[in-house]
């Protein structure tokens, strides 16, 4: 018998002072067995960083994620069914960012542990070539910060203000400083 994923509830408060963006979400995860909580954090980090003020099927969105190879963990889809943006957590081979690339209009990889440093070396010069991909790099020290936060019903704070993220919950807080690699 195949293990079921485990469902998150999270009620996510964002205070977006670098792009004025506040709104609360009500959010339903789903832990694939073979994800940690550490990445599931991740992937709720990704999204209060990312979110904006568009709402129903516009909004930026939880997808299948690992269980499915023909979507990235979040995107935003329009009306059409175009991907405005597609979003990759970990260290996607060329082949997977050829494909991201070739179907969103914006693809954002985040990486979210120190071995992503070396993936970043091998790959920098073939992820230059595409327009329309950025990186994103969490520090894996804060990550784990973050997955001390995790319940499998969570209230977060998000703010973000200066480049800088603090979540807090009942659980305590963290901060985050999240790099665009390769943007100055």
């Amino acid at each position: 018998m195949a293990i079921k994923a485990t469902v998150y509830k999270a009620s996510l408060q964002v205070s977006d002072m670098d792009r004025n963006h506040y709104q609360s979400y009500d959010l339903t995860l789903a832990l694939h067995p073979s994800e940690t909580e550490e990445r599931m954090m991740v992937r709720l980090a990704a999204f209060g960083l990312l979110a904006d003020e568009k709402e129903g099927d516009e909004q930026l969105s939880f997808t299948k994620g690992i269980s499915t190879e023909d979507e990235p963990d979040l995107w935003q889809k329009n009306f059409s069914d175009e991907v405005l943006v597609w979003v990759e957590l970990g260290q996607p081979d060329e082949k997977r960012l050829r494909k991201a690339c070739g179907r969103g209009q914006q693809v954002i990889v985040v990486n979210y542990n120190d071995k992503s440093d070396i993936w970043w070396e091998q790959n920098k010069g073939k992820t230059s070539r595409f327009n329309n991909l950025r990186v994103l790099k969490f520090a894996e020290a804060e990550v784990q910060k973050l997955s001390a936060l995790c319940a499998r019903s969570m209230q977060l704070n998000m703010t973000i203000q200066d480049g800088e993220m603090w979540v807090s919950s009942e659980l305590g807080e963290c901060s985050l400083t999240p790099i665009w690699r390769g943007e100055q």
